[in-house]
């Protein structure tokens, strides 16, 4: 690994801690400082809540998760060697799970935790990185942080409706 492939591979490594898991320490790029990171704040919502359209026609929680899960199984699939996973990926159907039971739901976030987890290994045992790969691999981190503000305004929208209820 030559030592601009190291930089890259640290880098985004702590991007992807920060994105799931909330910033470490006071190192903050993405997050403010003790931001609970996609992960805890999943944990910390109901099914009932990740099943909850914010306002007809809008898309739930629920959908958000099963679509950035779906979205990381193939950048895992891509990283184990499969050539283009993406080919042949349907997008649309990542965003068809509108609603979840409270099983469903526990589901949807382990799954979407051992893919992270996987996704994680796989930048960390990266030893070359060329303009594709890395691209592909900083847009696993924006397009989860995206995901990630877009939950947390569903939910700031929900909170809202329930004070004024």
């Amino acid at each position: 690994m030559n030592a601009n492939d190291s930089i890259f591979q640290r880098a985004l490594s702590k991007l992807l801690i920060e994105i799931f898991d909330g910033p470490p320490g006071r190192e903050a790029f993405l997050l403010n400082p003790g931001d609970p990171g996609l992960l805890r704040q999943l944990d910390s919502v109901s099914a009932e809540a990740a099943s909850t359209r914010p306002m007809p026609g809008k898309t739930t929680i629920a959908a958000h998760v099963d679509h950035v899960h779906y979205g990381l199984t193939l950048m895992n699939r891509w990283a184990a060697g499969e050539a283009n996973p993406f080919a042949g990926a349907d997008w649309n159907a990542s965003w068809q799970r509108g609603t979840v039971n409270a099983q469903q739901w526990q589901k949807l976030r382990d799954n979407l935790r051992r893919e992270v987890d996987s996704w994680r290994k796989h930048v960390a045992a990266r030893t070359e990185w060329d303009d594709l790969t890395a691209a592909g691999a900083l847009s696993s981190a924006a397009h989860t942080a995206y995901h990630l503000g877009a939950i947390r305004q569903i939910l700031a929208g929900l909170e809202k409706s329930s004070a004024g209820a």
